[in-house]
């Protein structure tokens, strides 16, 4: 943690006052709360707000200044990057939670410009063909495994933890996650399972513990490959580099874990239709997915540039529709709450305190565009209508039980609070 205070106290004379532009912008958004700005001139500070509720201190530079007042959307967590921003007093979440604690003066990514601007940018964003998708899996998930392993949990579950329970470390509901999509599942002996974006190979692994079943997961990441396929050696679980459009065959049960987001609205239409084709006449498939509350929208614009090249976060009304055409029954829809923003707060936590290996992997840049990332997104589900949605889907009408009681019974047999692996069996996955 040393690196982080060495940057807080770094330039501080290069400090100013908000300039007229800026504070134009500052005035009409913030109104809760208090956002203050070190000006190194006077040594003094210039606050905004009505000093209720959470507060936070900044140094900005000239040049960062007048790069937010000219794009914010993109321009703040890119001065956050290159220094051009800095947190004096707390962290960067406390400036999303004083950002965000005026909802509604911040919502400047809302879409206002119409129906044809959002396709347009969609279109622009998101149209992952094959080509571009592995280029923007590569992007982001063919990082250093190193560096995941330093934040997530000790399976590499990169996707929204189920806290069953509140208390629960992160191990806890990373497992009680799996067992949760698994209970969806409704797993026979002598079923072939098909994960699409399969990771490192944990969700797939856990299914094949959970039944005698054959796996196979595909990802478009090498990185992730190379891992999983050394996991699954030697169990029913199989891996391959393929797209989910290039997949052939049936099987009875499918599922994907935070793979959706990275789809895009063009392709919906294409993605259900593919599930259905592959989908056996009794399977079950199971979507597991970030979601947005309100209506239809666009990436941010620095998240689709640092972060998620081509990646979106549907609502349901997009998702929906597809799914229709699909001619496939929705038979569960599920809304996990908060669970996320719990999640990502772990990781946050983990990444600052493995932060110093981190800078020493990559860079000081990376280390601040991965806490701006993680601190945003933990802001995106806790104030800005984020949350993950599970659909159950099936061809047949009479695919599933009648209630939802057998998720919760399988819950109760299966999530337990002693469900954090020890040392030995992470060693034998090579996750340590």
């Amino acid at each position: 943690m040393a690196s982080v205070i060495a940057r807080k106290n770094q330039d501080r004379e290069a400090f100013i006052r908000p300039p007229r532009v800026l504070t134009a912008l500052i005035e009409k958004t913030i109104k809760r709360g208090s956002l203050s700005f070190f000006d190194s001139a006077s040594g003094t500070e210039v606050s905004f707000g009505d000093g209720q509720g959470p507060a936070v201190l900044i140094g900005v530079t000239a040049a960062g200044a007048a790069r937010i007042a000219a794009n914010p959307d993109l321009a703040l967590g890119e001065a956050y990057m290159d220094g051009a921003l800095t947190v004096l007093s707390g962290d960067v979440r406390s400036l999303f939670e004083v950002i965000f604690l005026n909802q509604e003066a911040v919502n400047v990514s809302q879409t206002s410009a119409g129906a044809l601007k959002l396709r347009l940018m969609r279109a622009l964003q998101q149209a992952n063909n094959r080509v571009a998708s592995r280029r923007n899996v590569a992007h982001h998930y063919d990082l250093s495994a190193e560096l995941y392993r330093l934040f997530l949990d000790d399976d590499l579950q990169y996707s929204c933890a189920y806290f069953a329970d509140p208390s629960y470390s992160l191990e806890q509901a990373q497992a009680a996650k799996k067992q949760h999509l698994i209970g969806k599942l409704l797993l026979e002996d002598g079923q072939s399972v098909l994960d699409i974006g399969c990771g490192w190979g944990g969700m797939a692994l856990e299914i094949a513990r959970s039944a005698e079943v054959s796996v196979h997961g595909i990802t478009l990441s090498e990185e992730q490959l190379a891992i999983a396929a050394q996991r699954g050696d030697g169990t029913n679980a199989s891996f391959s580099l393929t797209d989910y459009r290039d997949v052939k065959g049936s099987f009875d049960r499918i599922i994907s874990v935070g793979m959706f987001e990275h789809v895009g609205v063009p392709n919906y239409d294409t993605f259900f239709r593919k599930i259905a084709s592959l989908l056996a006449d009794d399977g079950v498939a199971v979507i597991h997915s970030i979601g947005r509350k309100d209506g239809p929208d666009i990436t941010n614009s620095w998240v689709a540039k640092y972060i998620f090249p081509g990646g979106y976060i549907p609502a349901l009304s997009e998702v929906l529709p597809a799914i229709e055409k699909a001619g496939l029954w929705v038979t569960d829809i599920e809304i996990l709450r908060l669970h996320y923003a719990e999640t990502l707060s772990q990781w946050y936590t983990r990444f600052m305190q493995h932060r110093d290996q981190i800078a020493e992997l990559y860079d000081e840049r990376f280390c601040r565009m991965w806490e701006f990332y993680l601190a945003t997104s933990e802001s995106a589900f806790r104030s800005q209508g984020h949350m993950n949605f599970q659909i159950q889907l099936a061809k047949r009408v009479n695919a599933v039980p009648l209630t939802r009681d057998y998720i919760s019974d399988h819950d109760r047999k299966s999530i337990r609070p002693d469900a954090d692996r020890s040392l030995a069996e992470r060693r034998r996955l090579s996750l340590v």
